[in-house]
């Protein structure tokens, strides 16, 4: 497979300008992601690595995850919070043979590894960015073609359900409240396997050095990044950063099931995410909103307040041209919004999906 042509691309501004927005034909790139395989460039999220005997309990500690029994060839995910509770970072974090990865969103690195830095103290932990990049192979035939790396499929997620608020403990077994499966790969680095709605999704998190040869012997065809976040966003599934701002909980992006425990020690923010769980509902909502695309060609920038009534009421996150679904968005909307509420988000006019 030789090296695509990158002809669509992304705002040099926007975190994701590093990456391939499309390859020349994006709904049709989308529509190979829903019904074959495809394979989308996801290099640009920064990879780190802590070594060390306390990384899992310095992590543990530190973010919203139970880390402490993460077992090798596993992973999860795990947010960092602020002392109010607000999200600040998401962490994808895969324990393998004596190093726990983490890969974080585009532009994020550098203020992560500060963070996790500063917090070290005496703990026995190493934190350093490591050269490694991350290749999602997407689609119902992702599973078949990825036989072709010559290593056993990961099996799908292990995922806890979310307890009932209860004022005492016991809920939730000491573990993460979802477990990736890993596969090491010959030439270094592994397989992770999760989904994006009913599609599979399998990331390789590869040395950038051997990239390449990985990827060619998959013998599959480019999808740009905006094929991907179009089924993204029709899963549902938030991005830290995009589909969140300052004062996002995570509840009100349902991410507690994908990485909050609610059951393990103290960590910062613990105090809002246990109050939020057992005495009510989030103040906000992630929606599934479909855009009518007739006073206006344009998608709706990220931020763009979303008002009813002539009052602001939610903003936007993700916006996308789905193949089936037409104009979308992600948004966050104040909780009380109902689902025939007309709703306006700069010339584009709104409603929430009915599902």
């Amino acid at each position: 497979m030789g090296t695509p042509v990158l002809v669509g691309h992304f705002d040099p501004e926007s975190a994701d300008a590093p990456v391939a927005a499309h390859h020349g034909d994006p709904l049709r790139e989308q529509r190979t992601l829903l019904t074959a395989a495809g394979l989308v460039d996801r290099s640009h999220r920064g990879v780190l690595a802590l070594t060390g005997p306390e990384r899992l309990s310095f992590l543990h500690n530190l973010t919203t995850q139970h880390l402490t029994d993460l077992a090798d060839g596993q992973g999860t995910r795990t947010l960092v919070l602020s002392p109010h509770g607000h999200i600040e970072h998401e962490l994808w974090v895969s324990e393998l043979d004596g190093t726990l990865f983490a890969d974080v969103e585009p532009g994020t690195v550098d203020a992560v590894t500060a963070f996790l830095t500063k917090m070290r103290f005496f703990t026995q932990v190493e934190i350093k960015p490591v050269e490694y990049a991350v290749h999602s192979l997407v689609g119902p035939g992702a599973l078949a073609a990825a036989g072709r790396l010559g290593v056993a499929v990961p099996a799908a997620p292990d995922v806890l359900p979310v307890p009932e608020p209860k004022f005492h403990t016991g809920a939730v077994p000491p573990r993460p409240t979802t477990v990736y499966a890993l596969t090491p790969l010959p030439g270094g680095g592994f397989v992770r396997r999760h989904a994006l709605g009913d599609v599979p999704v399998l990331d390789l998190v590869l040395p950038r050095e051997s990239a390449a040869q990985t990827l060619a012997s998959l013998e599959l065809p480019p999808a740009g990044l905006w094929a991907y976040e179009a089924l993204r966003a029709a899963a549902q599934q938030a991005r830290v950063g995009v589909d969140t701002d300052h004062r996002t909980l995570p509840s009100e992006v349902d991410l507690t099931a994908a990485a909050v425990h609610l059951e393990k020690g103290c960590y910062r923010g613990q105090e809002t995410v246990a109050r939020v769980h057992h005495l009510g509902r989030p103040p906000r909502a992630l929606r599934l909103l479909h855009l009518d695309g007739i006073a206006t060609d344009e998608l709706p920038a990220r931020g763009t307040e979303i008002r009813a009534d002539g009052r602001t009421v939610g903003f936007i996150g993700t916006a996308a041209r789905h193949v089936e679904l037409g104009p979308i968005a992600l948004a966050v909307l104040k909780r009380n919004i109902s689902g025939d509420t007309p709703l306006t988000a700069g010339e584009s006019t709104a409603a929430i999906d009915p599902d």
